[in-house]
């Protein structure tokens, strides 16, 4: 693999960037520090796998109730259409909060696990986020 030096990043910083946006990733070592640094696009189809699970409970008073499993969150609305929007959006603030506090977060061990999730929210708009989400019935 090839390793670029950190100084020498520095030196070529706006020739580094454009071969890393239209060539490859780049990685980079400082010191003791490994860095993989790469565009969004490419960041995009690493996560592309990722989806979000939802497990779909139809409540007694008709509303519906999607419980997100990979983040923990749970929604209710009126219908699916509705619910499967807001969890969409709460799952956009939640990478946002997330991201915002990274450093006690991505070292939480019940947290860890939701760094692809997060990572693939903040790349993606609420509609792009709403076509990721998986409704599976859940079981009562």
């Amino acid at each position: 693999m090839n390793v670029l030096n950190a100084t020498d990043v520095r030196k070529n910083w706006s020739v580094t960037l454009d071969a890393i946006v239209h060539d490859k990733p780049a990685y980079i070592k400082r010191t003791h520090d490994n860095i993989a640094l790469m565009d969004v696009s490419t960041l995009n189809e690493l996560l592309a796998g990722y989806k979000y699970t939802a497990d779909k409970y139809d409540e007694d008073d008709g509303s519906v109730t999607l419980s997100l499993r990979e983040l923990d969150i749970v929604v209710n609305d009126a219908d699916l259409e509705a619910t499967k929007r807001r969890l969409a959006e709460y799952i956009k603030e939640y990478a946002e909060e997330f991201y915002s506090e990274y450093n006690v977060w991505s070292k939480a061990p019940n947290r860890k696990g939701h760094i692809p999730y997060v990572f693939k929210a903040l790349t993606l708009d609420t509609d792009s986020i709403l076509e990721d989400i998986v409704c599976q019935n859940g079981k009562n």
